[in-house]
C-alpha cells in the first residue's frame, strides 16, 4: 500500500466504502470506518479468491474514519493484471467485502 490517513470524526457504525477511483490505474483509495478500537485487516483477492496482498494485517486502530491507498501491486511488488479484484475488511466481528476493477 502507499499510505494510511485517519480523519478526526468518530463514526457510530462500521463501514467499508467503495474504492475510488473505480476502475483505477495506477492506484485507488479504500475508505473505512470503525466505531471503537479494533484489530483491523484489509486483504485484496483476485477473482479466483486467491490472496493478492494484505494492506493491513490485524493492526490495532482507534475509533475513526480511515483511508488507505493501494498501488495495484501484489505482496512481491509486481503490478497485478487487469481485472476484477475483491477487497475485504475484518474488524472484530465486522466483515465486509467490495469489488473493484483494475485497468492497465
Amino acid at each position: 500500500y502507499v499510505s494510511v490517513k485517519q480523519e478526526e470524526s468518530h463514526p457510530v457504525t462500521y463501514a467499508l466504502l467503495q474504492n475510488y477511483p473505480n476502475p483505477f490505474n495506477p492506484s485507488t483509495t479504500i475508505r473505512y470506518a470503525i466505531p471503537e478500537q479494533q484489530q483491523v485487516s484489509i486483504r485484496i483477492y483476485n477473482s479466483l479468491g486467491q490472496l493478492v496482498t494484505t494492506l493491513l494485517n490485524n493492526e490495532l486502530r482507534a475509533s475513526g474514519r480511515y483511508e488507505i491507498t493501494w498501488n495495484g501491486t501484489d505482496d512481491a511488488g509486481h503490478t497485478v493484471a487487469s481485472g476484477l479484484y475483491i477487497y475485504r475488511i475484518t474488524a472484530g466481528e465486522f466483515v465486509d467485502t467490495k469489488r473493484m476493477m483494475f485497468l492497465k
